[in-house]
């Protein structure tokens, strides 16, 4: 094969789409304008990953601006299946109303179960009751006791919201989906990507057995800190749960704020002894927005 390359045209069609630039056999014979207004109907395009991330933003938008002005909140969380009138049920409506009493916001999934009892505790304690839908193919109905509610189609979505708006995390009995935003929420406490927040797990008998899983495979075997584990609170009633979430929720609260005047003082005295700073005078460029 001959090492010459045939001459590029200089003059070549080019064809700017948005922030992306086509040419040769890259350029399309429609403009964006044709395909949109085109009579058609190929309805495709709706599953396409362009329109995917347009759908996540939205997501992220409506979310955020509904939650905005919550104010102080917890969320709680368990299982949909958990009935009513059953022990646990009850334990979630004292949740519920005592997070309600203590000043909280409550923040559920939205659905039956567990979360229904934790934002009928909240209702009926006269507090704000909110609920974080999602679509699902067997489940769910956003119940009857949430004042505010939001659904989404992605989890990551809702999981986002759940923590960005949430002061504190109490877990009741529940399956995957309960296991899921637990130890979601103990990895990024533990990785340090957010702020450390109270974590309670209530009803010592259902959660005791993970815990001491916990402690003898995972310390264990090296793969956790034993101090790791001091990021979950284990009680019994409703009124722990609360007291958990007051108090530590206090600490954490005194020591980032001491964290922060220690950063502060350091870096103070950090300039002080490099000595006067020298100012730099802005460049031309600079001046005029270059």
């Amino acid at each position: 094969m001959s090492s010459e390359q045939t001459p590029v045209d200089p003059h070549r069609r080019t064809y700017r789409k948005g922030p992306v630039l086509l040419r040769g056999q890259q350029v399309p014979r429609t403009t964006s304008d044709q395909r949109l207004l085109a009579p058609n109907d190929d309805t495709s395009w709706l599953r396409g990953d362009p329109w995917r991330v347009m759908r996540i933003q939205s997501e992220f938008v409506e979310g955020f601006g509904a939650l905005a002005e919550v104010g102080p909140a917890v969320s709680v969380f368990g299982s949909a299946r958990t009935k009513p009138g059953t022990r646990e049920y009850e334990l979630a409506v004292e949740v519920g109303r005592g997070l309600a009493e203590a000043g909280y916001a409550v923040i559920t999934g939205g659905g039956p179960g567990i979360m229904e009892a934790a934002n009928k505790g909240a209702h009926e304690a006269g507090g704000l009751s909110v609920g974080l839908g999602i679509e699902l193919p067997f489940e769910q109905s956003m119940n009857s006791y949430v004042d505010l509610g939001v659904n989404f189609r992605y989890f990551f979505a809702r999981k986002t919201c759940f923590v960005k708006y949430s002061q504190g995390f109490v877990v009741l009995p529940g399956g995957f989906g309960t296991f899921d935003e637990l130890f979601e929420a103990l990895t990024l406490v533990q990785t340090h990507k957010v702020t450390e927040f109270p974590i309670v797990l209530v009803e010592s008998e259902y959660w005791r057995g993970l815990i001491d899983w916990l402690r003898t495979s995972v310390v264990g075997h090296g793969n956790i800190h034993e101090v790791d584990l001091e990021l979950l609170r284990l009680v019994d009633s409703a009124e722990d749960a609360v007291r958990v979430v007051l108090e530590r929720g206090a600490e954490l609260a005194a020591e980032e704020r001491a964290a922060f005047a220690a950063n502060a003082a350091a870096e103070q005295e950090a300039e002080r002894a490099s000595g006067p700073r020298r100012v730099v005078p802005p460049s031309d460029e600079q001046v005029n927005g270059w």
